[in-house]
């Protein structure tokens, strides 16, 4: 499953629609023998991550389709950061007998087991995080989901947390803000608890502050000026993804700091992170592989549908030859690597 880092620079995804976005060629019914439709679930459509995912998954159905000689039409639905919108569509799609196969970006992994079993027989495959109780388990929990593209967001936040503790070794009191996604995510309610697990076991780091950034530059940009407000002193900023990093960083040059002065960092592995990485602005990065993993999930989901064997976890730290997380040391070693979507 390893490709090479590829340069994608300016990913070239574009701004979608509520509802849906077609490819192919030839159409195809909702898996008539040559053709196969397949509905992808975004949490939203609006986000850059979940572009990135869709341009994967487009990519590799054009691929399958000479490769194979079939046809395979994708759709992308807006969930809207909303999971009951989310656990609505699923629901639908596996009911009007429509759809091939889904891949989804769940919202809320936990709750949208609720819409299995699906009407119809048709396979699922989770991108970001897995379906069932619980968020860090990669294997398949519930009955109809066939693979899970994914690494555990546990044990990617602990490493995130631990670059920080190294930074932070010869600083006391080390004052670190957490900048999370949504704070009432599954998906970031166990990133933040990781965070916190790592960090409260040294006694110089003293967490100032968990704010939301909502994977928003300009939400988190407010949220970051209102935490700098009583703590201009500040050592670090943790944060999970590179949207909210570069709010982050802004807010700190508004307010007289140098970003370079301090620990930065974010996840996702845009174009603009792994650039403000090279450049010595933040620290480091955890990268992600928005366009690589649709690649994978649409590869195991055509696979199902197939009868040809499927992959239950496709690692998603594996998918390019870099580590996960990245310094500017790890990045001068790889020159040609940009990173694969923007923010």
């Amino acid at each position: 499953m390893t490709h090479l880092p590829r340069i994608i620079a300016g990913a070239g995804v574009l701004a979608l629609g509520v509802s849906l976005a077609a490819c192919s060629a030839d159409g195809g019914g909702a898996g008539d023998g040559d053709g196969f439709s397949i509905v992808f679930l975004a949490s939203s459509s609006q986000n850059g991550y979940n572009q990135a995912v869709y341009e994967g998954v487009q990519n590799k159905a054009k691929e399958l389709e000479k490769e194979l000689g079939i046809s395979i039409t994708t759709k992308i639905q807006d969930g809207q950061f909303d999971a009951n919108t989310q656990l609505s569509q699923l629901q639908n799609a596996g009911t009007t007998g429509q759809a091939s196969g889904v891949i989804v970006v769940p919202q809320d992994g936990p709750g949208l087991a609720a819409a299995f079993p699906l009407g119809n027989d048709i396979p699922v495959v989770s991108v970001l995080n897995p379906i069932g109780p619980d968020i860090d388990k990669m294997e398949p929990q519930t009955e109809g989901v066939v693979s899970t593209v994914a690494s555990p967001p546990s044990a990617g936040a602990e490493r995130q947390a631990e670059t920080v503790v190294d930074y932070c070794k010869d600083i006391d009191p080390c004052k670190i803000g957490l900048l999370a996604g949504l704070l009432n995510s599954p998906l970031d309610v166990a990133r933040i608890a990781a965070w916190k697990d790592v960090l409260g076991a040294h006694d110089n780091i003293e967490i100032v502050g968990t704010v939301e950034g909502a994977y928003d530059r300009d939400k988190s940009l407010t949220a970051v000026s209102n935490l700098l407000q009583a703590n201009k002193d500040i050592n670090g900023i943790l944060s999970n993804a590179d949207q909210q990093t570069m709010g982050a960083q802004i807010a700190l040059e508004n307010a007289g700091i140098d970003p370079s002065s301090i620990f930065l960092t974010g996840g996702g592995g845009t174009t603009e992170a792994v650039k403000a990485v090279r450049e010595g602005k933040w620290t480091n990065d955890y990268l992600n592989y928005p366009v690589s993993m649709g690649e994978a999930a649409l590869e195991q989901l055509i696979n199902k549908l197939r009868g040809e064997k499927v992959e239950a976890v496709v690692d998603a730290d594996t998918l390019v030859d870099l580590p996960s997380m990245v310094t500017k040391e790890d990045l001068d070693a790889a020159p040609d690597f940009t990173g694969e979507w923007n923010g």
